[in-house]
């Protein structure tokens, strides 16, 4: 037994700790121990496969992430490539002498068929392939790797707050947006990797040149002083070995640098490089006829090889031809087909069944949009709604009724419109290619797109290109896709109405519910208490004050306890408030134990109250000028504390609260109006202002 368990870890540790060590050793080994020449001829096979290897694995990645190992594939690479030059330069050094090829056949095919046996070529070919490599490719991926290392850096917090957005809009739950946190900081730690590999590619280009100096230099006076070559021998055949030596390392170098270019110029797309190009570069057939016309012009020009310039300017006009064929086809589809309304025969007659019940929430669409609700275009509209019913529903305390989805003719193409009960209540255009990056208050600068509005918000935004999103979220933008956009408009009109969304049929359910865990709460409620029409009205204005019913429990005791009271639905709400003071507050002000609040100057409730009860307790009556100087007032505190990023609290009694709540609603949503009564025992309120002095 004791034996097949340290069989068992023998193998768990050979597959998944020793092939780093063992590379490694192997590296050291090459660096230290002399190689037989059939070992180098197997390594320099097997580095050139390396890179070719690498360079395909980053042309068909689709985006960088889904090869986040290459900057340590690079550096590995590099040090193995770097490995070899020791191990080569020793073999010939050592055994140069024999001839071209001492240093093995890999070595010999380079130095004497690639270059035709002429070192005078090697050189000059060896230093072409340097400049490309290290002027070109490596200068500007390294340049590359450094501004995308910056502007990742910069855009991570935009990033985390339009995550946090869709979060709090409901579109994504808890898990997606834990695996977008962790795609940004994988993101970021890629770019600092590519950034710091770009400069191990960049050295290896230099060592290579010093590395070829060297050895000619090191050979010709080895060759000369110790084995009595002639000068001219001696260059022959260290600077064949050398050359041949030096482009065996030059080649799987440049293929590296031109992978890590790659891989630093990619765009985030699902698809891979090659079609991304294709697409891009050939989608519009006017840059292939006007390339075709110029270069065909070119070839008829006396003296110009004929048959290949036409022969080039057939196939580009052929293509642009064929593009335009298959884009004129594509167009002619129909994006949506009207349904025609059938005639209605004189006999037929109209019944109950042909009037339509209205949508209690409704989505209309322009006909370019339906793609973002249609699956099988990976519309992601309807998932997104999906979830934010489910999120809603948690948080205030009931289904959330469905959204009917339906195209509408009379619409622009790219607007939609959200309706209530019939009633549109909110509407909006989507661009449907772009991205929309909303300025949260805070950035640092314009980007270019089309100008607008946030639709949920009316805050400033601009329909950017999707290329532009890292440039955007860098600068402080807030960035969103069209789905995105729409869900987030849909939640804030379903949170700001959801008072309406809850009917009879609702509170029936939600005491079918209390009823299987406490029978004898719901039988002493209602119709015992108080009809089912009134707690209706309670737990709507619930809603509109922003107080979730999830606690219907606690909602459903006070109200028995207080029915023999009153029956007045705003003073029960009251009652109920002060129930669910540990719940109102924390919906407010969060988990904090500090309250930050401002309150009445005694004279100034005085008056309010005097006035409720002249009234009738049915409005509050305020003379106008004093009425404007405490909106102005309140108005002040409350942009402030949002400045801040927190919550406006207003302080006042019990028998004002309710009515004052309502005097505030609509020209300050933000200032939260609690009664003393209302806080609870373990919270520290902290008065900053009073209004009125």
């Amino acid at each position: 037994m004791e034996n097949a368990s340290f069989l068992n870890n023998i193998k768990q540790l050979s597959q998944s700790s020793l092939g780093t060590p063992i590379l490694l050793l192997a590296m050291l080994a090459m660096m230290i121990l002399p190689l037989p020449s059939i070992f180098l001829d197997i390594l320099f096979t097997f580095n050139i496969s390396l890179s070719i290897v690498v360079l395909l694995g980053c042309i068909y990645t689709r985006r960088p992430l889904e090869f986040s190992v290459f900057p340590t594939v690079l550096l590995v690479s590099t040090l193995m490539r770097l490995a070899l030059n020791v191990a080569s330069t020793r073999v010939v050094l050592l055994h140069g002498q024999q001839g071209t090829g001492a240093a093995g056949h890999v070595i010999q095919s380079f130095g004497e068929v690639v270059i035709g046996n002429n070192f005078a070529v090697g050189l000059v070919v060896f230093a072409i392939l340097v400049i490309i490599n290290f002027v070109v490719v490596t200068k500007g991926a390294g340049r590359i790797s450094e501004v995308s290392a910056r502007f990742t850096l910069d855009a991570m917090p935009g990033k985390q707050m339009a995550i946090d957005a869709d979060l709090n809009a409901g579109v994504i739950n808890q898990e997606e947006a834990k695996r977008r946190r962790a795609e940004v900081s994988e993101e970021a730690d890629f770019y600092g990797a590519m950034d710091g590999a770009s400069k191990f590619v960049r050295g290896d280009a230099i060592a290579g040149l010093l590395i070829l100096f060297i050895n000619v230099i090191g050979g010709i006076i080895i060759g000369v002083a110790q084995y009595r070559m002639s000068l001219g021998e001696a260059s022959h055949t260290y600077a064949i070995l050398t050359i041949g030596d030096g482009l065996v390392a030059q080649i799987p170098s440049l293929l590296l640098s031109t992978a890590a270019a790659i891989m630093v110029t990619r765009v985030n797309s699902a698809k891979d490089m090659g079609t991304q190009i294709f697409e891009q570069l050939f989608n519009h057939p006017r840059s292939l006829t006007v390339t075709g016309s110029i270069v065909g012009i070119m070839g008829l020009i006396p003296g110009m090889p004929h048959v290949s310039f036409l022969g080039i300017a057939s196939i580009a006009i052929a293509g642009a031809y064929y593009i335009d064929k298959k884009n004129k086809a594509k167009a002619a589809m129909p994006i949506i087909e009207e349904k025609l309304e059938e005639p209605v025969e004189e006999n037929e007659e109209f019944g109950w069944e042909d009037v339509q019940p209205v949508d209690v929430v409704g989505l209309e669409i322009g006909y370019r949009l339906i793609n973002l609700v249609d699956k099988k275009q990976q519309g992601q509209l309807t998932s997104r709604i999906k979830g934010i019913r489910k999120k809603l529903s948690k948080e205030l305390g009931f289904l959330i009724p469905s959204v009917h989805i339906r195209d509408n003719l009379q619409l622009a193409p790219n607007q939609y419109r959200i309706t209530l009960m019939g009633v549109a209540v909110g509407e909006g255009t989507i661009e449907v290619n772009k991205e929309l990056a909303i300025n949260p208050g805070q950035v640092f600068g314009d980007i270019d797109g089309t100008k607008t509005k946030d639709p949920t918000f009316g805050l400033d935004a601009v329909w950017i290109n999707p290329t532009q999103r890292d440039q955007a979220q860098s600068m402080g933008y807030t960035v969103v896709d069209p789905s995105t956009t729409i869900a987030t408009h849909i939640s804030q009109i379903l949170q700001n109405y959801s008072s309406e969304l809850l009917g009879h049929e609702e509170v029936q359910h939600l005491l079918d519910r209390l009823n299987e865990s406490a029978p004898k709460l719901v039988e002493a409620l209602t119709p015992n208490a108080m009809p089912l029409s009134t707690i209706v009205k309670i737990l709507q204005s619930l809603l509109v004050e922003k107080i979730p019913i999830v606690d219907i429990r606690t909602i459903a005791e006070s109200l028995i306890e207080n029915a023999s009271h009153s029956q007045n639905p705003d003073e029960l709400v009251n009652q109920v408030r002060i129930s669910l003071k540990r719940l109102v507050v924390q919906t407010i002000n969060g988990n904090g134990k500090n309250i930050t609040a401002v309150t009445l100057a005694p004279e100034l409730e005085q008056i309010l109250q005097q006035s409720i009860q002249m009234n009738d307790e049915n409005h509050v009556g305020i003379e106008p000028s004093l009425a404007d100087k405490i909106y102005g007032t309140l108005s002040q505190f409350s942009q402030q504390q949002e400045n801040k990023s927190e919550s406006a609290i207003l302080l006042v009694s019990h028998a004002i609260r309710s009515q004052l709540a309502k005097f505030v609603r609509h020209s300050i949503p933000d200032l939260h109006v609690l009664s003393y009564n209302e806080i609870p025992d373990d919270k520290q309120v902290k008065i900053i202002g009073s209004i009125g002095n």
